[in-house]
């Protein structure tokens, strides 16, 4: 098990890498547009939940993390 510093090293470097890309790329295609996706819009009230949306990215978030441990071994 890899030390505690470093597993908050790159935790961190990983959160800043996620907002830069946020920052840099407001609009991905698709992304919050799903079938699925929770909208409610009325006069003083909006709420929105992309549950579709958070499913397909942890779906890739997965795939991506099981390709770097079997890449690893």
């Amino acid at each position: 098990m890899p030390p505690s510093g470093w597993v908050l090293l790159i935790t961190g470097t990983a959160m800043a890498a996620v907002g830069l890309v946020w920052l840099l790329a407001p609009s991905i295609p698709l992304v919050g547009r799903l079938p699925g996706d929770i909208a409610i819009e009325r006069d003083n009230f909006r709420f929105y939940f992309p549950a579709t949306s958070c499913i397909l990215l942890s779906a890739v978030a997965s795939a991506a993390v099981w390709l770097v441990r079997y890449l690893l071994r």
